[in-house]
């Protein structure tokens, strides 16, 4: 049996979730609601504030699937009650970004500034203080959506291993490589 979909999802006191018409599992919250359409293969109960994943065989697609979607709606219920936060620093001389509204600009070493348009979803915020690398902190009730508009933050200029200059999730550590001289 898969240890991910046997483990009971617990629903925080505010938070209802209700399954429609098709499998679509909907969960509501203080922060917000979140939808998704689940394998119509599996079923979903919720019972004493408790809710399970149950599927109908041990089939290999079953059992993939059992894990995926239940911890697809453990991440929603997290989000509609806690949210999510992910915070970039961009690490390297002259890297700087501003934002107005949900448009960031992004100074990266480039000939020319890049503009990115965050999602209505994400709400952005950046931070400049004096001694310390630039920061965007995104925060959202979705995950993946979250994780996803970071991933191609990080894309525009990823960190590399001799200096380390670039944009890196707070707190990830980069393997440094020794340079050239180093040989000697």
């Amino acid at each position: 049996m898969s240890r991910i979909g046997k483990a009971l999802i617990k629903l925080p006191e505010k938070v209802e979730v209700s399954v429609s018409k098709g499998n679509v599992v909907t969960v509501k919250g203080p922060k917000g609601e979140l939808s998704e359409k689940i394998d119509p293969d599996l079923t979903v109960n919720v019972e004493n504030g408790e809710l399970t994943v149950g599927r109908p065989t041990d089939q290999k697609r079953h059992r993939a699937m059992h894990g995926l979607y239940r911890s697809l709606i453990s991440n929603m219920v997290v989000g509609v009650s806690e949210g999510y936060t992910r915070e970039l620093e961009l690490i390297g001389v002259g890297y700087r970004v501003t934002n107005t509204g949900q448009l960031l600009e992004i100074s990266l070493g480039y000939s020319h500034p890049i503009y990115f348009s965050i999602p209505n979803e994400v709400s952005v915020e950046t931070v400049t203080e004096k001694g310390s690398p630039p920061l965007v902190r995104l925060r959202s009730i979705d995950k993946q959506l979250i994780g996803q508009i970071a991933a191609k933050i990080k894309a525009f200029r990823k960190p590399e291993p001799y200096k380390g200059k670039g944009v890196r999730f707070m707190g990830e550590v980069v393997r440094r490589k020794a340079g050239k001289t180093a040989g000697k």
